[in-house]
């Protein structure tokens, strides 16, 4: 697995990073807890570094299961993870005040079975808590080294310029896919001018890129999908000329829809890392075979263009949650 360097901070992790939020939360029945271990183990194995969890999936039990995975594998590994939110009582209420998120790092901390986090996000901004104070915070955790890089997750251009003139950020979390690219426009370019690295969560469209995914799926139980309005049966048959195209795609490079699907993020700047997840240890070979695939410029514009044309259905987010993004 080759390296990739989020951001001018020099947070230096696999070129392919690991999702762990589905390993147990909204992304179907939890599976044996046990075999999400080994699923864990064996993407260390493969070459992945960095690891992707927050405190709000479960919440807590993701922690929990990737800190367990992770023991004696600590000092190969980067641990991202992610507070800034109200759990306790008040189950989605953003809670970005310095004394609170001391307290949710302290918690992710013993969760998580280490003593500093390679990279802590603050979830979704907090429009109450100016993030010039969140700044100074993660600062000061910086200074007491229970984290050693910062980052924020959906944030918007305005909030990740005035964050990082107080405290440097190393990295910004976003969903970037084939299918939902708004990001191109100014965030992007806002992260490529400041020197910040993008991790780019939701790679595959949260299951959809990889075709394997169709109107037929049930997401009723511990699967968020079903409130997105982007996984309504009459929106997965409108989006199949996605899939379509990107097949095609993955037909002409002798690869999958899923391999092509990260590779085309991987193409996009050499400061993104790409994080998809899965519960199947087959998956993890499949998507880190990824890095081998490669685009000319023009298969670039080529892909890009034919993606411009194609109209996507439905939001990735119903209007409550969107809210909480772009702030």
């Amino acid at each position: 697995m080759k390296t990739r360097v989020l951001g001018k901070n020099g947070l230096v992790t696999s070129e392919i990073g690991f999702g762990c939020m589905g390993l147990n939360y909204h992304r179907g029945p939890a599976k044996d807890r046990d075999g999400m271990i080994n699923v864990v183990k064996e993407a260390v194995a493969s070459g992945i570094t960095m690891f992707d969890t927050a405190a709000v999936y479960g919440p807590y039990t993701n922690e929990e299961l990737v800190g367990d995975a992770l023991v004696g594998l600590r000092d190969k590994v980067q641990i991202a993870t992610k507070g800034g939110f109200k759990i306790d009582g008040a189950p989605g209420e953003l809670d970005s005040n310095p004394e609170s998120l001391r307290a949710q790092l302290e918690g992710s901390l013993k969760r998580l079975k280490t003593d500093y986090i390679d990279l802590y996000y603050i979830h979704r901004v907090d429009p109450n808590v100016p993030i010039e104070d969140v700044a100074l915070a993660m600062k000061q955790f910086k200074k007491e080294g229970k984290i050693l890089h910062w980052g924020l997750s959906e944030a918007s251009e305005e909030t990740i310029r005035r964050a990082h003139a107080v405290e440097p950020l190393t990295a910004v979390e976003y969903e970037y896919s084939m299918w939902w690219r708004e990001i191109e426009t100014s965030i992007l370019p806002t992260l490529e001018e400041l020197g910040v690295g993008l991790v780019a969560y939701s790679p595959l469209g949260r299951g959809f890129l990889t075709g394997k995914v169709d109107a037929s799926k049930d997401f009723s139980e511990n699967d968020n999908r079903a409130d997105l309005p982007r996984f309504t049966k009459e929106a997965m048959e409108a989006n199949q000329v996605v899939i379509d195209f990107i097949t095609r795609c993955a037909q002409e490079k002798n690869a999958t829809p899923a391999q092509i699907a990260i590779a085309w993020v991987n193409a996009q700047k050499p400061w993104i890392v790409p994080i998809p997840g899965t519960t199947k240890i087959e998956r993890i070979h499949e998507n880190n075979a990824a890095a081998n695939i490669s685009f000319t410029q023009e298969e670039m514009k080529e892909i890009n263009d034919a993606l411009d044309r194609l109209e996507i259905v439905g939001d990735r987010y119903p209007e409550s949650e969107k809210k909480k993004t772009g702030r």
